[in-house]
């Protein structure tokens, strides 16, 4: 497995990739970078990175793989629906997978996904909007979704 290690407004940022897919990301990771990266989406990944938190960019455009138990892979399925600059409710996505009774269980698919910020579990809020629940830490969180709400509304990628 190859990574690109490289610095952003929240911390430093690990990309793992396999046959020219992403397949995780870290958010505040402690990898060191390596010293060759031959997988053009690595390379690809970080300029797009680049741009989220430039204010260019509002969605990714990589090949990803998702690793996980078919319920996660529906969850985070739905997670890319949910659109730059707007949330949801962890029961709103249960609703939307049809599985309304299951917030929680929705909340531990988000606590797992691989690939934070490119599928967007931050985007998932408790009842009532609360900020709650993710992995790399709520003031990452607020950070990102302040990020985004301060862009919402200008035509990006």
């Amino acid at each position: 497995m190859n990574k690109i290690v490289f610095d952003s407004p929240i911390g430093k940022i690990a990309v793992f990739a396999e046959k020219e897919k992403i397949v995780r990301t870290e958010l505040k990771t402690k990898e060191k970078s390596d010293s060759v990266i031959t997988e053009k989406v690595l390379f690809k990944a970080k300029e797009q990175f680049g741009e989220y938190f430039a204010g260019k960019r509002t969605r990714f455009e990589l090949e990803y793989c998702f690793c996980g138990t078919d319920f996660q892979k529906s969850v985070w399925r739905e997670l890319e629906k949910i659109p730059f600059g707007k949330t949801k409710t962890y029961g709103e996505v249960a609703a939307a997978i049809e599985k309304p009774k299951a917030a929680r269980a929705v909340g531990m698919a988000c606590n797992k996904n691989p690939l934070a910020i490119i599928v967007p579990c931050h985007r998932v809020l408790g009842a009532g909007g609360r900020v709650i629940g993710f992995a790399c830490g709520t003031d990452i969180k607020e950070w990102l979704l302040g990020h985004e709400a301060g862009l919402k509304g200008e035509h990006k990628t």
